[in-house]
């Protein structure tokens, strides 16, 4: 199955949220008018896109109307996909030009990080990538263990230390060690939840300083996890996350169990980080790489 297919089945219910109540409400219209423009402001509201980015998609969506001449209703739904592609397409694709390159992954608790970075560990393996898993989550219990089972399923090696030791070090020793191995990717795994706010800020700094510290020329991408369902609450967390983390781009779990895939276009238009990759299921190959012009024909089409 295809990115489009794939995705389209997984956006099947923020689809049915979003797109068969749009061409419902378009069908009821004659002429486009304010009336038009503030009921699908409504939906998109509804849908999770958020009031900001609602707002504006329909002033553009407005201008283009008035631009082109368009006085049928219908055409809205081309022009819709048209506006979201362009708000959605950035850089979407991952930077790995280094030898070695990390991936540093952030988000909190329970939105599928260790699970993205088997997957994704997976992909870059089967790529023909050496890659080495870092487990700097040693805050909770049994995340080191969770990481261990994604290696050993995707031929990876794996640096972790105890339970409760600094994340740090345990940084520090995956930079040696991917160093003396020839690594050509280290994914580090971080801790979603601390014994409060400003200690996980402070882990996640020191962290980073590690990795520029010792690899001062690698490229280095940090992908925040957030899980889909959480709507607008995963813009609210990427939002804390971004003051101290210097995001590259964001991962979108867990799209298939949602209606508010609506998230995609808050995130773009309020962050402007790019989204690089989707979760559409529980196999390794449904966490895909983003393709925004898929992904807006699959949700609206």
């Amino acid at each position: 199955m295809g990115f489009f297919d794939k995705i389209k089945a997984g956006l099947k219910k923020t689809r049915e949220n979003i797109s068969s109540q749009i061409h419902s409400m378009l069908h009821a219209f004659t002429k486009i008018d304010e009336e038009l423009f503030e009921e699908l402001e409504e939906l998109l509201v509804m849908a999770d896109v958020g009031v900001n980015t609602a707002e504006r998609i329909c002033d553009t969506l407005r201008a283009r109307v008035k631009e082109r001449g368009i006085t049928d209703p219908n055409e809205i739904m081309g022009l819709l996909e048209e506006v979201v592609t362009e708000m959605i397409d950035g850089d979407n694709a991952l930077h790995l030009d280094t030898q070695p390159s990390v991936i540093l992954v952030i988000g909190v608790n329970g939105v599928g990080k260790t699970t993205t970075i088997g997957k994704l560990a997976a992909q870059l393996k089967k790529e023909g990538n050496r890659v080495l898993l870092s487990a700097a989550d040693t805050f909770r219990a049994a995340a080191a263990e969770q990481l261990t089972v994604w290696a050993d399923r995707a031929h990876c090696d794996i640096v972790r230390h105890g339970e409760g030791s600094d994340p740090g070090a345990v940084v520090f020793d995956a930079i040696t060690a991917a160093k003396a191995r020839g690594a050509d990717i280290i994914i580090v795994d971080t801790a979603g939840r601390l014994h409060n706010k400003a200690n996980l800020m402070n882990e996640l700094s020191k962290i980073r300083r590690i990795i520029l510290r010792e690899l001062p020329d690698a490229s280095l991408e940090t992908l925040m996890v957030i899980d889909a369902t959480t709507g607008q609450n995963g813009l609210i967390q990427a939002k804390q996350f971004s003051d101290t983390a210097a995001i590259t781009g964001i991962v979108l779990t867990k799209l298939d169990g949602t209606a508010k895939g609506g998230i995609v276009f808050a995130i773009a238009n309020d962050m402007g980080v790019p989204v690089k990759y989707i979760g559409v299921g529980e196999g390794v190959d449904d966490l895909m790489p983003f393709e925004p012009h898929g992904f807006a024909e699959a949700l609206l089409s």
